[in-house]
C-alpha cells in the first residue's frame, strides 16, 4: 500500500462556537480497508492561542517539530499513519491510526526524546471501522473543503 501525503482541509466550529481548521489525510481507503490499524490514537496539545483561538506564532512552530517528528517515526513502516489534525480553541489535536499501542507508545517516546516536555494527553480507543476518520470526512460534504497537496 502507497501512503500519499495529500491532505484536504476543512472549517468547523467547536461546541463553544471558536472555529476549528480540520485537515485530513486523503487517498487513504487502502489503509482503512485493510483491517491492520484498527486503534485509534489521538494526542493533544493545550495551547494559550490567540483571541481567536488559534496558536500564536511562536505557539505553531513550537507543535512543528513535534509533528514532523511523530509522522515520520510512526509511518516509517507504516506502523501507524496520521490521518487527521485539529486546530483550533486553544487545542491541536493530531489522530493516528496504528497496529499496535504498545508500539506506538515506544516510538511517541523516543520521538519526543529531544524536546522538552511537552504539553500533550494522550488517548487510544479501539476503532477498527474508522469513525472518527469518516465524521472528519464528512465535513466536506457539510462545508467547503480545499485540496492542500505534500510531498509525495
Amino acid at each position: 500500500m502507497r501512503l500519499s501525503d495529500n491532505w484536504f482541509t476543512a472549517i468547523t466550529e467547536s461546541e463553544s462556537g471558536a472555529t476549528i481548521i480540520v485537515c485530513g489525510r486523503d487517498e487513504i481507503d487502502d489503509f482503512m480497508t485493510s483491517g491492520k490499524l484498527r486503534e485509534r490514537v489521538e494526542i493533544t496539545w493545550t495551547y494559550t492561542g490567540d483571541g481567536a483561538g488559534m496558536p500564536t506564532e511562536q505557539e505553531a512552530q513550537a507543535m512543528e517539530g513535534p509533528q514532523e517528528a511523530l509522522k515520520k517515526a510512526m509511518e516509517k513502516d507504516k506502523l501507524s499513519i496520521l490521518t487527521g489534525i485539529y486546530t483550533g480553541d486553544g487545542v491541536r489535536t493530531w489522530v493516528f491510526y496504528t497496529r499496535n499501542i504498545p508500539a506506538f507508545g515506544e516510538r511517541l517516546n523516543t520521538a519526543l526524546a529531544p524536546f522538552d516536555l511537552l504539553p500533550i494527553t494522550i488517548y487510544t480507543e479501539k476503532d477498527a471501522d474508522w469513525n472518527e476518520y469518516r465524521e472528519m470526512c464528512s465535513l466536506c460534504k457539510d462545508s467547503a473543503c480545499y485540496d492542500t497537496h505534500g510531498d509525495d
